[in-house]
């Protein structure tokens, strides 16, 4: 029997790296797309708003938030396997294009097809993993998500350095690397199992029509937009995640898009391939924070202080990039603070909490439509971002950052649950209390009868 146990917590580890390799791609695709930015800029001579315009559109604004949507529902209508046979072809498509662009419209359109493939596999890839994680190991399973959102950024830097000598001929090898490591990871997809969690639920759902069709009592139809709205504990969660990651990812947007960028054009004057090098640093400090404090302690420690510690971090390493000077020293810093800070702040919690929050009929509904309405806001501030640079400078800028940042921190330090070591199940009873739900009533109703 323990051996049996073994083997299947084995083949549901195995399964949430394969999944978790979502994160992996749509993050890769956006810093490659960061650290390639300068060299499209001088190849096809883009103006502020076309940088602007493909920032907005990639898989960190507009193109995400699309995807996301229609894959939360998918998600939850078809099932969490169903987004995995399809997201990662139109994703190979997508920076196939970028890959082999020779214009403007190429890349534009290679970056919105990408986006929404990589924006339609998150809230899925989320909701799988903490569906398929043992209770007193959702948050290390989850981690393994943000470990690979992680490793992407890393090797694709890395190799922007290694390829910088190509000029812009390396930062198509990246594309294609993507193409490759999507493919192969389309094919792994194929062999994992549907949660079970999803299976059970809709199991559940079959009986209860099975039931209304034989006493002819009519079921009552459920509306996510209804229940995100009128239900109190729906209303609770919605204001803790997005805000949480609303106002974070706002600053992780231009961050993961234009940093690199920012390096160059601002006060440092940085080279592209010590701008690319020095944010790679920072996702390996990134990396080497989500393994051994969130892998290792976010189902230990307490979660509301561990967030509040990444925040205050977050937020101080900003603080010195506007109050230090346009050195080695201060970059850094920031560099190594931000860095550890990320390994367990917003981005690692809101895939946890939303995860947990919200009921298995529409736990990636309404992940999708946070993601989406969060990837619009990353859209629109990426519209301005180049040329808030150029008007006001860069330190007003980080001062909006910080801003950001503080409001994203107050809402995480009032607001976060304690799951810890909780069922799904039991933490949805716990959230909702005896407040019905259309769906909890339908069931009720027919449970009744």
């Amino acid at each position: 029997m323990a051996e049996e146990t073994g083997a299947k917590g084995k083949k549901h580890l195995k399964a949430t790296i394969t999944i978790a390799m979502s994160n992996y791609l749509e993050a890769a695709s956006i810093v490659a797309g960061a650290g390639g930015l300068s060299l499209w800029v001088e190849y096809l001579q883009l103006s502020d708003f076309e940088v602007g315009l493909l920032g907005a559109v990639s898989a960190n604004g507009f193109g995400s938030a699309i995807g996301a949507l229609l894959g939360g529902f998918l998600a939850d209508r078809y099932g969490r396997k169903f987004v995995y046979k399809y997201d990662l072809v139109v994703y190979m498509c997508g920076v196939a294009l970028i890959s082999l662009a020779i214009n403007f419209p190429m890349l534009l359109i290679g970056y919105v097809i990408t986006g929404v493939a990589v924006g339609a596999a998150i809230p899925a890839a989320w909701t799988y993993i903490a569906e398929e994680a043992p209770p007193n190991e959702r948050a290390a399973r989850v981690g393994w998500g943000q470990f690979a959102w992680s490793v992407g950024p890393a090797i694709s830097l890395l190799m922007s350095v290694a390829l910088s000598p190509w000029g812009l001929l390396g930062s198509r090898i990246i594309f294609i690397s993507l193409l490759v490591t999507a493919f192969i990871t389309w094919i792994l997809r194929q062999k994992i199992d549907e949660s079970h969690v999803w299976t059970e639920r809709q199991k559940k759902k079959r009986d209860a029509t099975l039931l209304e069709a034989r006493t002819q009592q009519p079921q009552r139809k459920t509306s996510l937009l209804r229940e995100l709205i009128t239900v109190k504990a729906n209303r609770k969660a919605f204001l803790l995640l997005f805000g949480i990651y609303f106002f974070w990812c706002l600053v992780a947007g231009v961050m993961g898009y234009f940093m690199p960028y920012i390096y160059q054009i601002a006060g440092w004057r940085l080279t592209s391939t010590h701008a690319n090098l020095l944010q790679a640093s920072l996702w390996v400090f990134t990396i080497l924070s989500t393994y051994f404090v969130f892998i290792r302690f976010g189902d230990k420690w307490n979660q509301r202080y561990l967030f509040s510690i990444g925040a205050l971090m977050e937020i101080i390493g900003w603080i010195i990039l506007v109050v230090g000077g346009m050195g080695w020293v201060e970059l850094c810093l920031f560099v190594v603070i931000w860095g550890v800070a990320a390994g367990f702040g917003a981005q690692a919690f809101y895939s946890l909490w939303a995860s947990e929050l919200f009921k298995t009929e529409y736990r990636a509904a309404a992940q999708g439509t946070m993601f989406c309405l969060v990837r619009v806001g990353v859209g629109l501030i990426s519209l301005v971002v180049p040329v808030m640079i150029t008007r006001i400078g860069f330190s007003w800028l980080a001062v909006i950052m910080i801003a950001l940042l503080f409001i994203h921190s107050l809402i995480g330090f009032l607001l976060a649950p304690e799951t810890r070591g909780k069922t799904l199940d039991e933490i949805e009873k716990e959230w909702y209390g005896e407040e019905k739900t259309e769906a909890t009533a339908e069931m009720a109703n027919n449970t009744d009868v």
